[in-house]
């Protein structure tokens, strides 16, 4: 959306983060939207032991938890999923389809709950309300009318519980496709390929208790002070205990080199005031975009050197001779990598490098961090590779303090992917799910994100159903994901707010709206697994906002009963009565939930296995695997530059809070381009000025108008600028190589003065 930022005002980053404004932000939030009653009840309830679970990130919950186990992201979550403003019928009586997809995402949020199914009928411009039964009756025959199952698409946000995210795999397999895409594959999907491959395992190796016995953390590629607040004091902690941290990221985040806790709970109740900062990066390596793996070469060729001169003194031999296989083929991969390449591709000098290795080799353990800064990249999988193999060097994975953490963003997303949500299934789950309920699965993989939306551009796909999230503003090419979403004859959005793929209708557009997990579900609970395998309920508290909504899973039983009706042997309304009953076929289908229904009632819930935190490596060969790949970053040619897509402070995702983002001193507007103060002078511009931005890709030009350039301190020849506001720029055909993850944080780009404005 094209929104003139007229109250723009751009400030000096503050020098810490947390403490007293996010919790004066959380609280205007809160009580704002819930009043201060309801607020304080879900505020009560929010990641405690039997509670809400936080419909925010992914970052798991402590043992011993305090009554504030929250962060300011987590406050407006629950504000914005409880608020007690709502959408129904008259609000779309008054405003057309066309009038609403004209707004911003911002107002589209702040309208509040939607109340009841609706419909917009071919040829419609206004949504009309819809009863339950005509709408799943609708699904039910547009699916059934199909040529085939593979022209239905099935998407999956990271918001889904276990137990609905298992029944909608299921209905779609029994459907007959495994087109499941889902937000995974648009974020973490790079890790998923490069783990498995690397340790046998796609997760983290790591839990919070690690964070007080490690002696280094390094995060890469990440902002936490944003995208994960809570994980900020994980790191205090760590430093508290002595570690030492690197930062490696282009811009200098304040999230990660100052933390006021705002929770007094953790410790001196004056520190929420912001008089006992924790400092937390000991060295920032401001690396270029796209330069990560670069850092990483440079920091194992340094190790090498020294474990050359000094055998024995860098490595871990016995950990590498016993655990290991491909050392040889990885030595050799360093010795012809060029220095020269190496300070080139990532922006940074030899002292930067070697202060950083020798931070690393002083460490007897060390943690590393990373999200979407190195998984959504061209050579994403072999850069995580990369740091699976500086990990392998130390012997740095299965001990205490020792370990890896990708830090996934969306509350569940990850305990979708254990529960089958994939287009591609393993054989032993298609064997599991196929013997429990006895038919036959579609051999042929389906289709991810990227393919579905190229299948849906050319008119293969007929159907686009999603079970939350927000499509359109969340995917890369925005006008080329509009356009193949509107190409299909029914879409289905099932989502608590009005979100902008909702208003990018198909020719027949339903919206089916669900509870929200801090919402009574009768006597039912769920589970969801968090970044670092623990499995634990959620249990809504709050009256729903209106009679007519209903639970995801209600939601899937429905139209997979109505759709698939002899063909399936599935009692799926005994299912939508029980949600013990999915949990024990979860149990006989899935490793490692075995008695589910008895350890998810324990307080706090239970850890799934992760072998690689044992020392124990399920890869073919039965080691962990060196996996060595020649240098890769991204050269451009003069009067171009490179761009990343990054969060405010002031949203989750594609959910729009409001339009400041506190950290990085924005006040008042999102469509801003941060720049180095010498590249802007060398294009003539000044700060403040309105200018268009050009990206290029083999297929053409993509643009954006009226931005406005923000001076920053990120590395010359590199821009930041917003998503979903950036995403019209990320070509559809760039993508990480296996993982299909698109490149959101590496563009090649143009910035002009704009002559709209």
């Amino acid at each position: 959306m094209t929104e003139r930022d007229e109250k723009l005002k751009v400030t000096p980053p503050p020098e810490n983060s947390a403490g007293i404004h996010a919790v004066t932000n959380a609280l205007r939030h809160l009580y704002g939207k819930m009043g201060p009653i309801r607020a304080t009840r879900g505020m009560l309830r929010l990641n405690q032991k039997g509670g809400i679970d936080c419909q925010s990130c992914a970052w798991p919950d402590p043992e011993n938890r305090t009554i504030n186990e929250f962060c300011e992201n987590g406050a407006k979550a629950l504000a914005d999923e409880a608020t007690k403003q709502k959408v129904g019928r008259e609000f779309f009586a008054e405003h057309s389809v066309e009038e609403l997809a004209a707004m911003s995402d911002f107002w589209l949020n702040s309208k509040g709950r939607l109340t009841e199914p609706m419909i917009l009928r071919e040829g419609g411009t206004h949504y009309e309300p819809v009863s339950w039964e005509a709408a799943i009756g609708l699904v039910a025959e547009k699916l059934n009318s199909l040529a085939t199952p593979d022209e239905a698409i099935f998407y999956t946000s990271g918001r889904t519980s276990n137990e609905a995210a298992f029944l909608y795999q299921l209905f779609v397999r029994q459907f007959g496709t495994n087109n499941l895409p889902d937000c995974s594959n648009m974020c973490h999907e790079s890790t998923s390929v490069a783990l498995a491959e690397s340790i046998g395992l796609g997760k983290a190796t790591i839990r919070l208790e690690d964070f007080e016995q490690t002696d280094l953390v390094i995060v890469i590629g990440q902002n936490p002070g944003t995208n994960a607040p809570r994980m900020l004091a994980s790191l205090a902690a760590a430093k508290a205990a002595g570690a030492k941290m690197i930062a490696i990221n282009p811009l200098p985040e304040v999230g990660l080199t100052s933390f006021v806790d705002p929770n007094p709970q953790h410790g001196n109740p004056l520190s929420v005031l912001g008089l006992r900062p924790s400092k937390l990066a000991d060295l920032h390596l401001p690396v270029r975009i796209g330069g990560d793996m670069a850092v990483l070469k440079g920091l194992m060729k340094i190790m090498l050197e020294r474990e050359r001169a000094e055998p024995g003194s860098v490595f871990d031999r016995n950990f590498i001779e016993e655990k290991t296989a491909g050392f040889a083929e990885l030595e050799a991969e360093l010795d012809a990598t060029d220095w020269a390449a190496i300070l080139e591709g990532s922006g940074l000098t030899r002292g930067e490098i070697e202060e950083a290795a020798e931070m690393i080799i002083a460490a007897r353990s060390f943690i590393t961090c990373w999200a979407m800064g190195v998984t959504q990249h061209t050579a994403a999988v072999a850069t995580i590779q990369d740091i699976v193999n500086l990990h392998l060097l130390r012997g740095a994975i299965g001990r205490p303090g020792a370990g890896l953490c990708p830090v996934r963003g969306h509350s569940n997303v990850q305990g979708d992917r254990t529960m089958g949500i994939a287009e591609k299934m393993t054989p032993a789950f298609r064997q599991a799910l196929e013997r429990e309920f006895d038919f036959k699965t579609a051999e042929r993989d389906g289709f991810n994100t990227v393919e579905s939306i190229a299948t849906m551009r050319d008119g293969k796909a007929k159907v686009f159903f999603a079970m939350g999230g927000n499509f359109v503003a969340a995917s890369p090419d925005t006008a080329a994901v509009s356009a193949a979403v509107q190409n299909c004859d029914l879409t289905v959005q099932v989502i608590t707010k009005l979100n902008r793929t909702a208003l990018t209708p198909g020719k027949v557009s339903l919206i089916l709206p669900c509870l929200g997990r801090s919402e009574i579900d009768g006597e039912q609970f769920v589970s969801t697994e968090s970044t670092m395998l623990n499995v634990q309920m959620s249990k809504g508290i709050f009256e729903p906002a209106s009679e007519h909504l209903r639970s995801e899973v209600w939601i899937v039983c429905q139209p997979a009963a109505a759709t698939l009706g002899e063909r399936s042997n599935v009692d799926w309304h005994a299912f939508a009565a029980d949600y013990d009953k999915i949990r024990d076929a979860i149990e006989r289908v899935v490793p490692g939930f075995e008695n589910y229904n008895q350890r998810i009632r324990k307080p706090g819930g239970f850890y799934l296995p992760s072998p690689p935190r044992d020392g124990v490596f399920p890869t073919p060969a039965g080691k962990a695997l060196f996996r060595p790949s020649p240098l890769e970053y991204t050269t451009v040619p003069p009067g171009r530059m490179l761009m990343t897509t990054i969060r405010s402070h002031d949203q989750f995702n594609t959910t729009i809070y409001g339009l400041d983002d506190r950290y990085r001193g924005i006040d008042g507007g999102r469509r801003v381009i941060f720049m180095h103060a010498e590249d802007i002078a060398e294009l003539g511009l000044a700060g403040g000025d309105r200018v268009d931005i050009t990206s290029f890709w083999e297929d053409g030009e993509r643009h954006v108008h009226g931005f406005t350039v923000v001076p920053y301190k990120i590395p010359r020849g590199c821009t930041a600028a917003y998503f979903p506001e950036a995403n019209p720029l990320v070509p559809l055909g760039s993508f990480a190589r296996r993982s299909f993850t698109p490149t959101s944080k590496c563009i090649v780009v143009s910035v002009a003065a704009s002559d709209e404005w």
